[in-house]
């Protein structure tokens, strides 16, 4: 996809979640380059326990994990941002011939490339700039080696069910018949627990938040005003699921590409959600095409990475 495409198709999506009575907009555009390097600060915050639990849970169970992969595995990641976490499987298992990172971020992807081929020379590095959200072709690798897609950080949490069934989709035709799925996903728990990740007392998670509008203005030549907006996150027991939320301080306009948008006090953009799963809800979700094989936690059971195998 040219800038000038993807110019066009954040256009339309902006503008389509603004017009909505419940404004909202796409998370994936929180991740242009400064985007991508605060979710890496959020990761290491003390509130933010999903990073640290997923990896406590990597570390230790990796072996296991290695052997359900098997030998000569192409490593698919969407959505790699830093590649920190993917870095135990690199670190651990020989068995890993070829990595494609997939990032929406193509500057920031660029740069981990460099970085992860001066690491790891001798595991061939095809980063990829890519919506992983819709169908993609992977570049050429090795022909014979088993795909496997991993997906750290609970990251399908975020999605809608109908694009979780669309993504399901997409991510057992990459893997094909022989292939796998490694998911990290966040599993539900006490009420303050979750809500403390996603309200950190450093305002991480606040600039990350807001950092959606500077990136809309720097792309779309809009002239959002960051300080007329605050960072809201809270527990949706209905829907079981976090929300984050940009809550409008005053009455203003918005220009977006030239088209008016109009805010009222107190209304809101919805920026993401992020679904949490018991073990149970979540083999439910992805039965249609993948059955669980494995599942590891910790012994708190926070959090879960689930081995899924195509159907």
């Amino acid at each position: 996809m040219s800038n000038s495409d993807g110019r066009d198709v954040m256009l339309a999506e902006v503008l389509e979640g603004l017009s909505k009575p419940q404004k909202t907009l796409p998370s994936k555009y929180f991740y242009d380059e400064k985007g991508s390097k605060l979710f890496d600060d959020i990761t290491h915050l003390e509130e933010y326990y999903p990073t640290r639990t997923e990896w406590k849970i990597l570390k230790s169970s990796v072996h296991e994990i290695g052997e359900y992969l098997g030998e000569d595995v192409l490593l698919i990641e969407p959505g790699s941002g830093s590649s920190a976490k993917t870095r135990v499987l690199l670190d651990n298992l020989n068995s890993i011939c070829c990595y494609i990172p997939i990032d929406i971020s193509g500057d920031y992807l660029q740069n981990v490339g460099e970085k992860l081929r001066s690491e790891y020379p001798k595991i061939q590095i095809l980063p990829l700039q890519a919506d992983y959200t819709q169908p993609f072709n992977l570049p050429r690798s090795s022909p014979d080696a088993r795909k496997i897609v991993f997906f750290p950080g609970s990251t399908i949490g975020n999605f809608k069910i109908e694009t979780v069934n669309r993504f399901l989709k997409v991510i057992s035709e990459i893997a094909g018949e022989d292939g796998a799925f490694l998911i990290g996903v966040d599993l539900k728990k006490d009420k303050d627990i979750m809500e403390a990740a996603y309200n950190d007392s450093k305002g991480v998670t606040a600039a990350f938040n807001k950092n959606i509008l500077q990136h809309i203005n720097n792309v779309l030549n809009s002239d959002f005003d960051v300080s007329r907006f605050e960072h809201k996150a809270l527990w949706n027991a209905g829907k079981s699921r976090i929300e984050m939320h940009l809550v409008c301080l005053q009455d203003h306009d918005v220009k977006v590409n030239g088209t008016t948008i109009s805010f009222k006090k107190g209304e809101s953009i919805h920026t993401e959600n992020s679904h949490k799963y018991s073990v149970e809800d979540f083999r439910k979700v992805v039965s249609p095409w993948f059955e669980v094989k494995k599942v590891w936690t910790d012994d708190e059971e926070l959090f879960s990475v689930q081995y899924l195998e195509p159907n």
